[in-house]
């Protein structure tokens, strides 16, 4: 009886050993740096949505996400405007930077055109400086725009630009997440005519925003920036990423019963 009673005293000092010693992961910050398909909106922009607005709400109270995403922006003005450098100066170790540029990096005809050598020195500087401060870049090539042949089938339009960064990736050895393809995938699933569900589509009178209708295949509405948004949160899962373990896990809602009083 003694040693069954001493044994319980053990276990129990045991267990209290180890929820003392035990150390809670320690809060980070997800830095969102990219353009218009990733940023927050304005209330005046609705339905527009960067999946980014979704992607903050899937992770557990030790992760901050900070999107510093912006409309129009290319890895050359985000850095000219001086919107880099706070990102790098606040770094932490564990700290995440998801870095997604190309949409108006590609464009000769905008002011924010990156020429292809200098788009890559630019993703080699964040990722570069972010490993200097111990926390973790992650390479994502631009997600696709809503574009199909008149056969139906997808459309690529960021191929030069995402190539590099698959490369970069690979040389840096950065962790990659091809945003490109696996939304060009997801659209390609839809069709032609559903994949307008995920994008900014709006006929006149159909919201106060945009009184004469929107017809616009490269930002999302809200279950465009979601379905986007799973689309990152499956390849953390993938890539293995640290980060993976703080996505939060809900149970799925019950069904009500309607005759339920």
């Amino acid at each position: 009886m003694i040693n069954k009673h001493l044994l319980r005293i053990a276990t129990a000092l045991s267990v209290l050993c180890l929820m003392a010693f035990s150390v809670p992961p320690a809060k980070i910050t997800i830095y969102l740096i990219g353009d218009s398909t990733m940023s927050i909106k304005e209330v005046k922009n609705y339905p527009e949505t960067g999946w980014g607005m979704p992607f903050a709400y899937f992770f557990d109270e030790t992760v901050t996400v900070d999107n510093r995403a912006q409309n129009g922006r290319s890895t050359k003005s985000f850095v000219a405007e001086n919107r880099w450098q706070p990102v790098a100066s606040a770094l932490k170790e564990g700290d995440y930077v998801f870095i997604q540029f190309g949409h108006n990096d590609e464009v000769p005809t905008k002011r924010s055109y990156t020429p292809e050598a200098d788009y890559k020195n630019y993703l080699i500087r964040f990722i570069t400086e972010t490993r200097a401060k111990k926390a973790t870049p992650v390479l994502l090539t631009p997600v696709a725009r809503r574009k199909f042949d008149a056969a139906g089938k997808v459309e690529g339009t960021h191929d030069v630009y995402s190539e590099i960064m698959r490369k970069t990736a690979q040389e840096q050895q950065v962790a990659l997440i091809d945003f490109d393809r696996e939304s060009q995938a997801l659209l390609q699933q839809m069709g032609v005519e559903n994949s307008k569900l995920l994008f900014n589509q709006l006929v006149p009178g159909e919201h106060p925003n945009y009184p004469d209708g929107k017809d616009d295949n490269t930002h999302f509405n809200e279950l465009g920036a979601r379905k986007m948004a799973e689309i990152v949160l499956a390849d953390i899962r993938n890539l293995k990423l640290e980060l993976a373990n703080r996505i939060v896990k809900r149970a799925a809602a019950k069904t009500v019963d309607p005759q339920a009083r």
